[in-house]
């Protein structure tokens, strides 16, 4: 459940709820996996749901021909109103559930339903009681019988939320992914840099401007391929190596790089330009501000069926809010787009040590 805690901290947006009927709102973040229960469609919804199951119960204990339509009326007034209790209670309770742990949450929206039907259960045999000494607990057979078939839907119930949040968080975060996939396949800056560095090369040296244009054309036939799609991981780093030997020609001996990949198994696979993003967002954030360049340091490895890779580039303490904010998105578009892919299996962590900012991603491979 952590998953949809992480990824999602990949929630993007929020959205406003009515927490009373006086008007006050609460922002409740779109991506929390508890709907708004108070809306008119979700209470007919559980009306519906709520009477389907009292006469499935009362069905398991008559038949058609000889149907308890007293009991139907009961044990639908009973189950209407533990639904619809619970529904108002979390409903109220949602604003403050959307800022806690998603498995807390959980637990604690799961306990409400077990819960209501343990009070109403009481106070229904209370009120049926026949006399005032007829004997009332807590703990009585039907009392807990009513537990725990309340227990046993509450589950599925949120279980249902959860995995429908759960795939829809991913949808979005695809189709997001996709977006900026979309909008990033050509990048301006990149672009024109790459085509004034090879004008340049033309007159002085011809052969080393044709190999810059194979480099570039190789990096768009790649970045125009399908979203998502897997290479092997020695063809991610031959189109790394295009992609820094464009970007050479513009920052020269301020550039370089350092690969250190030993014994990478040639079966192992990897998202297509995840690679190259992370050294895009090495070279705009720690060469491009330094008047020296320094050293970008490449680590894999491959031990047990994990996939892990490092890039490490010198730490700029002076960073303008916009470098800082582009420098987050990229990180964040590529943690979107390993969530996608590989759940809450992928993992991509940086921090800054030593005088350099380190990127780590990994993520299970099994040959």
């Amino acid at each position: 459940m952590n998953k949809l805690k992480h990824v999602k901290h990949t929630r993007h947006s929020t959205a406003l709820n009515k927490a009373d009927g006086a008007g006050t709102v609460d922002a409740v973040d779109a991506g929390f996996f508890l709907p708004d229960l108070c809306e008119k469609e979700a209470v007919f919804f559980l009306v519906v749901v709520s009477e389907l199951f009292s006469l499935v119960l009362i069905l398991a204990f008559s038949s058609l021909a000889a149907f308890d339509w007293n009991g139907l009326a009961l044990v639908s007034l009973f189950v209407q109103w533990v639904a619809l209790s619970s529904a108002a209670i979390l409903c109220k309770l949602r604003p403050y559930l959307a800022k806690m742990p998603a498995n807390r949450a959980v637990v604690l929206s799961y306990l409400v339903i077990p819960v209501d039907a343990w009070v109403f259960s009481f106070l229904s045999q209370w009120v049926l009681a026949r006399s005032a000494t007829d004997e009332i607990s807590f703990f009585s057979p039907d009392i807990l019988t009513n537990v725990v078939i309340a227990a046993i839907m509450g589950g599925l119930v949120i279980r249902y939320f959860y995995l429908q949040a759960q795939l829809l968080a991913r949808r979005q975060s695809e189709l997001i992914h996709k977006i900026q996939a979309l909008q990033s396949r050509i990048r301006p800056h990149f672009l024109f840099n790459s085509m004034n560095s090879i004008v340049s090369l033309i007159g002085s040296d011809p052969e080393k401007a044709e190999e810059a244009v194979l480099d570039l054309s190789e990096l768009f036939r790649a970045s125009l391929n399908e979203v998502g799609n897997q290479v092997p991981f020695q063809q991610e780093v031959q189109l790394c190596k295009r992609y820094l030997g464009i970007e050479s020609l513009r920052f020269g001996e301020r550039l370089h790089v350092e690969w250190d990949m030993p014994d990478i198994p040639d079966g192992v696979q990897i998202p297509l330009l995840t690679l190259q993003p992370l050294l895009e967002n090495a070279i705009l954030h720690g060469i491009q501000p330094l008047p020296d360049g320094g050293v970008i340091r490449v680590n894999a490895i491959y031990h047990y069926g994990l996939f892990e890779l490092q890039v490490s580039n010198p730490w700029v303490e002076q960073e303008t809010e916009a470098q800082t904010k582009g420098n987050q998105m990229a990180l964040e578009n590529t943690r979107n787009r390993l969530s996608v892919l590989y759940g809450d299996r992928a993992k991509l962590t940086s921090y800054q040590e030593n005088g350099r900012y380190i990127t780590i991603f990994s993520y299970p491979y099994e040959l």
